[in-house]
């Protein structure tokens, strides 16, 4: 990619499988297609170990791999692909402008936003260098792989207990560990988890760290107001400190959010912005898998086709 190409009719802000999905329609509808992200696996599907249950992968894969599937898919199109880390974007002038890190500037029609759900302000130590060797965000994505496993969960929100409720589906014994005396949680949730004989709460307890070579192999704790520290070996640590929260810095407020930090769309994926567009993890999606982040993509995609070419409605492609 030379200088002279900073002009496109689409530019992608994350490659995960919603950004990667819309690639591959875009740039099958002759789109000109630009997609930035700052690596493979920066996101929630990339760091992975394993995928059973993505429709048409019959055996197990990482999720990097998946995506390298889809990446290549897209490319075959006519899709481009920029590896750096945006750093701004500007809305004010008739085309959408993207900075990134090298200080380089590229524009288009439209803008898609789909850079998910892995904002986090404060990591545990050794919550970083584990990712996808038994540190997830996600139960209902990577549960099934504890099986008669010994896993703990971070967290006192109702995400957290529902996700712990779910890993007793699989694990052998359950550790949830909490700062708070108390769960921001209904009554109902919280009965269900004090009467699961296999969960243990450690509660008001701190993690200090997650421990481990090439994977899990230890939760060190603490009580909040003690310095005794106790590890708890574990397979698994499944993290809902802070929920998973949308990566929206490079928009600096340019595009209206909840308190939530979750931007809303209509049902074709175009926010309040003429244009702008987004999908995946970054919509707050209740239910994050991603062939659901994946059909978001599609969706945009028709949609932006649609606007660029003044169509009435979408074109219909099974091909």
């Amino acid at each position: 990619m030379g200088p002279a190409d900073t002009d496109f009719d689409v530019i992608i802000i994350g490659a995960g499988p919603a950004g990667s999905s819309a690639a591959i329609y875009t740039s099958r509808a002759n789109l000109r297609t630009l997609v930035i992200d700052k690596g493979i696996k920066s996101g929630a599907l990339g760091i992975t170990n394993k995928i059973e249950n993505y429709p048409g992968v019959k055996d197990s894969m990482s999720g990097e791999a998946l995506i390298d599937i889809m990446h290549e898919q897209a490319k075959s199109f006519g899709a481009e692909f920029l590896k750096t880390k945006v750093t701004g974007t500007d809305f004010n002038t008739g085309r959408k402008a993207v900075f990134t890190s090298e200080g380089n500037i590229h524009y288009s029609k439209v803008l898609l936003l789909a850079t998910g759900a892995m904002g986090k302000s404060k990591f545990i130590a050794g919550e970083e260098s584990l990712l996808g060797k038994g540190v997830s965000y996600c139960a209902t994505c990577d549960g099934a792989f504890f099986k008669d496993k010994t896993a703990a969960v971070i967290g006192s929100n109702e995400e957290a207990l529902e996700e712990a409720l779910f890993l007793t589906r699989f694990v052998r014994k359950l550790y949830i560990i909490s700062q708070r005396n108390t769960f921001d949680a209904s009554d109902e949730i919280i009965s269900d988890i004090k009467s699961n004989p296999l969960i243990e709460i450690k509660q008001p307890d701190r993690a200090l760290s997650i421990n481990g070579n090439e994977k899990v192999e230890s939760v060190t704790i603490s009580r909040v107001s003690e310095e005794n520290k106790t590890d708890l070996p574990v397979d698994g640590v499944f993290i809902f400190t802070q929920g998973n929260k949308p990566v929206i810095d490079y928009l600096a407020g340019q595009v209206p959010v909840d308190q939530n930090s979750c931007m809303h769309v209509d049902h074709e994926m175009q926010t309040t912005i003429s244009g702008v567009f987004a999908c995946g993890d970054i919509l707050c999606n209740d239910v994050q898998q991603a062939v659901v982040a994946a059909a978001q993509g599609c969706i945009a995609a028709l949609a932006i086709d649609k606007y660029i070419n003044k169509k009435t409605k979408f074109a219909k492609d099974y091909k």
